[in-house]
């Protein structure tokens, strides 16, 4: 069997898009884990394989919090978190898959207040894997707070991209943006100067609708690369009832454009978002009666851009 990276390999920002080397638009579609601290059981071959042979997933994104609990700057344990990080990047070179390493901000909000950290995890990280062109950096998941600019957080981005250039100088980066990246029009608005930097957004379907599409379209109209890296089709709480309706607008704005995406999450979380049902204990091998609403929904996705 021939993987997604076998056909592809390092990849590279072109215009709006993401290209092989070749300059062949590439889509990069896959799960992302929640907290790794929290569901570490995730983070396993089995796990991956599923995924890879059974949905169509290319990519596996590594969430890491950083301030919630258990998280890397809130007393969690950093060799642990860190393992698991090795441990995934490994079992994605194995299976032919993509993987993103997410410094995932969410209750810190303002990136730079972990700026220092984030400068040595980021320069460790990048020299370990700096000859692994399956390797992605997300290095700010959702900025949020009033006072979380784009400038905010475009000086943070100055920073610790050239962190990551120092080792890996032509791996993607993939930059949050503010209001749980959602203003990707205003990062378009004043790009970071980096050939190899996509932006982020994610949406919560039944949540964000026509307005932060709009922006989307905006976004892109002005020349701005973007990744999806986070998303589902429930509310912005991870929780609530599916908005099928709101989905199918977003799938078309992704196919429109051919965007990179990653849901979230693959968890047994009692919570809509999550892929696998409450009650299922099985870390792979899912069959429909272990998926929950959102799982079977995005399991369907994933085999349909597989097969086209």
């Amino acid at each position: 069997m021939t993987s997604y990276f076998d056909k592809h390999g390092a990849l590279r920002v072109s215009g709006t898009r993401l290209t092989d080397a070749a300059g062949k638009p590439v889509q990069l579609r896959g799960v992302s884990t929640l907290g790794l601290a929290w569901y570490p059981e995730y983070v396993d071959e089995a796990a991956f394989r599923t995924l890879r042979d059974d949905w169509g997933a290319n990519t596996v994104r590594l969430a890491m919090y950083t301030c919630e609990e258990g998280g890397y700057m809130t007393g969690g344990d950093r060799a642990g978190l860190e393992a698991l990080i090795d441990k995934g990047v490994k079992l994605c070179a194995a299976l032919g898959m993509y993987v993103i390493i997410d410094w995932h901000i969410l209750s810190d909000g303002d990136p730079n207040r972990h700026a220092d950290a984030a400068e040595d995890f980021f320069r460790r990280i990048s020299a370990r894997y700096a000859d692994q062109p399956h390797v992605l950096y997300e290095i700010c998941n959702e900025p949020n707070g009033e006072e979380v600019t784009w400038p905010v957080v475009k000086r943070y981005a100055q920073r610790i991209v050239p962190v990551i250039r120092a080792n890996a100088p032509d791996a993607v980066i993939l930059c949050g943006t503010p209001c749980w990246s959602q203003f990707v029009d205003q990062a378009a608005a004043d790009p970071v100067d980096d050939k190899n930097l996509m932006y982020v957004l994610h949406f919560y379907a039944a949540t964000h609708k026509d307005a932060l599409r709009e922006r989307a379209e905006a976004a892109l109209a002005a020349g701005a690369p973007i990744f999806v890296s986070e998303f589902s089709i429930c509310d912005a709480s991870g929780d609530g009832a599916i908005d099928y309706e709101s989905a199918a607008a977003w799938r078309a704005l992704i196919e429109k454009h051919g965007l990179s995406y990653i849901a979230w999450s693959l968890s047994n979380r009692d919570e809509s978002a999550a892929l696998i049902r409450a009650d299922c204990r099985k870390t792979a091998g899912w069959d429909d009666g272990d998926l929950t609403e959102t799982g079977r929904w995005l399991r369907a996705v994933l085999r349909e851009d597989r097969d086209k």
